[in-house]
């Protein structure tokens, strides 16, 4: 028997509460006020406790569309942080470094400013609230609601659930909220974006989405270090060539440090760790003298679509748009996604504004938004980078090197290169090791927790926090694979890529056999144990509502 569900019907609902869809809602607020249009019911739904609560500090900010959406954004007192002063690029080997004489143009960031992402979401959230927009916190989008091929809104998660989904006293069952348009803002690997995209098959689309994951730490670090402003990339150490990433480092105010480290989803090693390499490139000795005499103050991680123009799938459909990182908006060239995520927010509002006047909700009308995108600037940069991350697949130099030559020739550089999903190019422990594994315990560090911690140290410093007592939100559709193939081929990969130790492999008491055992209480909500599985059989879900990371707004 269908349970009684409370029902809540709005004009305009946006799924997430990130720069996209808090650029979208403004925009069409500022639309419907300027033209008239009358009442017209906007609803923001984020799965956080508050808005910002699941976005960490520490990026860079191409002011160039905020610009565009608040031409006098200055006069508003934005929390733009610390305008970037100088670039720097180096090369490193284990024990010494290389700078880089000159900075490619994609990576100069003058004019840009390091800010807290947090903050700022926080300070649009304030102005999209002043428009009349309700934002409701605590409420993740559980499922989609179809009427035959057309999105009629989505219905929150149930709260109130015990571990084995049993209704406890204070059980909520979640409300549907109906609306003419939903808009999917999610962030990177989007559960209702990818059910979306499962349900309604893209042809069109010539190489699937392909990931990476930012490791993250925010310190305090002395004065005397001058940071402020300095923005830092490297590449090299700790990562071998066959993997894709590098580091980087951000000078924010208040002699706050933004460090990371950025690892390609797509790597061959199935014990390769990506918050253990991160710890690795603490420890290189350039490093560890700016972070001498800090602390630590916040952690997270974070996953990227950078698969890039040729990844983005269909973004429209009957009753629904797809926007930032949602539909793969990121510049891997530039590392830059905030900016194309304003944009898409921008022009997701004038394709529903238009919608609106003409009452028709329909694929048909919603395709001006897809239009509207290749006439922009998002179309423009991601045009221009569209096989970059593609290039390194036959390792890191062979991808500098082409990604040279897509400069010069402005990424005039041939047909399409294919791509396959991540997870699919993860090689077996025997293909990849042999008999020797001490390959890879070569590399094991000592923690001090003083430069480098563990994971579950590092997560305390994330702030995440769930009920314990509540359905697990990582489905593993077959954990009888885990047991058995995945442990003897890959060694039980989900223990080394997660960067919050959600899967760890213990020792059955009784038994004495290694099994898998979940820790949900510690996900960091990077959804990386969604893409990189081998087997594809982990989905992530939304946690109950207010669940997760509660990163500081530093």
């Amino acid at each position: 028997m269908e349970q009684k569900r409370d029902i809540l019907e709005v004009d305009v609902l946006f799924v997430g509460a990130g720069p996209a869809n808090l650029a979208g809602a403004l925009h069409l607020s500022n639309l419907i006020k300027k033209q008239g249009l009358g009442e017209i019911s906007i609803a923001i739904l984020e799965k956080g406790k508050e808005v910002g609560s699941h976005i960490i500090s520490g990026c860079i900010l191409d002011t160039s569309t905020l610009e565009e959406l608040i031409p006098d954004y200055q006069g508003e007192n934005p929390p733009l942080g610390q305008k970037v002063e100088k670039d720097s690029l180096f090369f490193f080997t284990e024990k010494g470094k290389i700078e880089i004489p000159f900075i490619p143009k994609l990576l100069n960031n003058h004019g840009c400013y390091i800010i807290s992402l947090g903050k700022f979401v926080q300070w649009l959230a304030k102005s999209v609230e002043a428009r009349g927009v309700d934002i409701f916190c605590e409420f993740p989008g559980a499922e989609l609601l179809f009427k035959d091929d057309r999105t009629i809104g989505i219905r929150t998660g149930d709260k109130g659930l015990d571990k084995s989904g049993n209704q406890k006293n204070n059980y909520e069952p979640g409300a549907d909220i109906l609306a003419s348009i939903t808009v999917l803002g999610e962030g990177s690997r989007g559960s209702l974006t990818k059910a979306f995209l499962n349900k309604f098959s893209d042809t069109t689309q010539i190489n699937p989405q392909v990931y990476s994951v930012g490791i993250k730490e925010i310190w305090k670090v002395p004065s005397s270090n001058k940071l402020g402003g300095k923005v830092i990339h490297t590449f090299g150490y700790p990562l071998d060539n066959s993997t894709y990433g590098g580091g980087f480092l951000y000078g924010m105010e208040d002699n706050l440090l933004a460090i990371g480290l950025v690892v390609g989803l797509n790597y061959q090693n199935p014990m390769l760790d990506p918050h253990h390499e991160f710890q690795r490139f603490k420890k290189h000795s350039f490093i560890s003298h700016l972070l001498a005499g800090g602390e630590i103050i916040s952690y997270g991680a974070k996953t990227l679509p950078e698969g890039g123009y040729y990844s983005i799938p269909k973004i429209y459909g009957n009753g629904l748009l797809i926007a930032g990182d949602s539909a793969g908006f990121l510049d891997s060239r530039r590392l830059k996604g905030v900016h194309l995520a304003i944009k898409s927010g921008i022009l997701a509002a004038e394709t529903i504004f238009h919608a609106l006047k003409e009452k028709d909700y329909s694929e048909n009308t919603l395709k001006r938004y897809q239009e509207k995108i290749r006439e922009s600037v998002i179309e423009k940069e991601l045009h221009m980078s569209r096989n970059f991350h593609q290039g390194f697949q036959k390792g890191f130099f062979q991808g500098l090197l082409k990604g040279a030559f897509q400069l010069l020739t402005k990424g005039r550089w041939g047909k399409p290169i294919k791509i396959e999903e991540g997870h699919k190019r993860m090689k077996k422990l025997k293909d990849y090791y042999g008999d020797n594994l001490s390959k890879y315990k070569s590399h094991i560090i000592k923690f001090d927790n003083k430069l480098t911690f563990d994971k579950e140290t590092d997560v305390f410093y994330s702030g995440t926090n769930h009920d314990e007592d509540q359905p697990c939100h990582l489905k593993i559709s077959k954990p009888d694979v885990c047991k058995n193939e995945c442990r003897i081929e890959f060694g039980n990969p989900c223990q080394y890529f997660c960067p919050s130790n959600v899967y760890e492999i213990v020792e059955n008491e009784d038994s004495g056999e290694k099994e898998l055992k979940l820790n949900p209480a510690n996900c960091v909500h990077c959804k990386t144990c969604d893409i990189m599985d081998p087997y594809g059989i982990i989905d992530w879900v939304p946690p109950e509502g207010g669940g997760g990371p509660a990163y500081k707004f530093q």
